[in-house]
């Protein structure tokens, strides 16, 4: 049982060697150790601090960049509609425009024609009067010409005319 029963002595320099090993670990490594892990510890805080930093900022931007968005959708709307409004104002006014401009052509056409049709009237008129004034000519010539129709022509004029 000699196995079981430990020798005072080896108790005795066992324990005297773990304390100075305890002490020597205390004084040259847990602080550093602990000071690491300190470190280590506050390092691991800060990181997380800025990693819920960033993703509160990148929600952040997440929802700006949405609003952005709305704002631009909502922007582009409203000059698509002004586009279309100045372009139906734009194509308005230029029917009106080619339909005044249409009236006056017309107009100045229906004046212009009417005043060839007067000139043509005239120019008719006078080619009317001249031919009537040659055949009245050519026939008083041809039945005056003996003194018997003349006789013939003035009794039938005045037998036409009436005495009131």
């Amino acid at each position: 049982m000699d196995l079981l029963t430990p020798d005072p002595g080896l108790v005795f320099w066992t324990g005297i060697t773990f304390l100075t090993l305890l002490f020597l670990l205390r004084k040259y490594a847990w602080r550093p150790i602990l000071h690491a892990l300190r470190v280590r510890e506050h390092s691991i805080k800060n990181a997380l601090a800025s990693a819920e930093k960033i993703r509160e900022e990148a929600r952040n931007i997440e929802v700006l960049k949405k609003q952005t968005l709305e704002e631009a959708a909502l922007q582009r709307d409203k000059i698509i509609a002004e586009a279309r409004e100045l372009k139906d104002k734009i194509i308005e006014e230029a029917k009106v425009s080619a339909q005044k401009e249409a009236d006056k052509i017309i107009e100045k056409t229906r004046i212009q024609l009417e005043k060839e049709k007067r000139e043509i009237v005239e120019q008719m008129k006078a080619q009317v009067a001249q031919l009537s004034v040659d055949i009245a000519g050519k026939l008083l010539r041809e039945e005056l010409s003996t003194t018997t129709k003349q006789k013939e022509i003035i009794n039938r004029y005045l037998d036409d005319v009436s005495f009131n």
